[in-house]
């Protein structure tokens, strides 16, 4: 197995302080499908420059996922090099049934969901019962990244799973260990949270 050492990787620089949602651009928009298959063999036989490729082109899209789920731009960095490191570990894995970018995608979410909760956190249920919307600046009313970012952890999680990233409700109870029952509740209370923070 290949080892990588990952100090020189830092989050793409070039990575936007609000990334753009998929709902308003299309998600891996402007990736070469065919320059991933060849880098993606290149790297799996441990090609670390066909890897980097593979980095910088979907770099920024891992980090806003990261930054989404999280709301946390420290955390998300963080994250975005543990997911690298996974996909290095991982790519002899990778069968091409699905593109890349998906695949790691997926990788990325496992990755966000598979981080220990901090101490004290509370329960997605005692979340969804108890904690408001952080309100959004003035200035910044109509950022809808911004109202994300404000929401409860949970409820951001699935909204972001649902709604952002298109996850069926079954999907997202299987990733977070919650009921589909649950998930739409979050979902619900997400969409209200989020209507109430951008009409302020």
């Amino acid at each position: 197995m290949h080892t990588l050492a990952v100090t020189g990787y830092l989050p793409p620089t070039a990575a936007p302080a609000r990334p753009e949602p998929r709902f308003m651009a299309a998600a891996g928009a402007g990736v070469a499908v065919d320059d991933d298959r060849g880098d993606v063999a290149a790297a799996a036989a441990g090609d670390r420059r066909a890897f980097e490729r593979l980095y910088r082109r979907h770099g920024q899209r891992v980090f806003a996922l990261c930054l989404r789920m999280t709301a946390d731009r420290a955390l998300a960095e963080e994250l975005v090099q543990d997911v690298f490191v996974r996909v290095w570990q991982k790519l002899g894995t990778f069968r091409g049934d699905a593109a890349f970018g998906t695949w790691l995608h997926r990788v990325a979410v496992n990755v966000v969901l598979g981080r220990p909760a901090p101490a004290g956190a509370e329960s997605d249920e005692a979340e969804l019962v108890a904690a408001p919307a952080r309100a959004v600046p003035v200035g910044d009313r109509l950022d809808l990244e911004g109202a994300i970012a404000g929401l409860p952890a949970g409820a951001r999680r699935v909204f972001v799973l649902h709604d952002v990233e298109g996850y069926t409700h079954e999907e997202i109870g299987t990733l977070l260990g919650i009921t589909s029952g649950g998930s739409k509740a979050q979902l619900h209370r997400a969409r209200l949270l989020l209507r109430e923070a951008l009409t302020r």
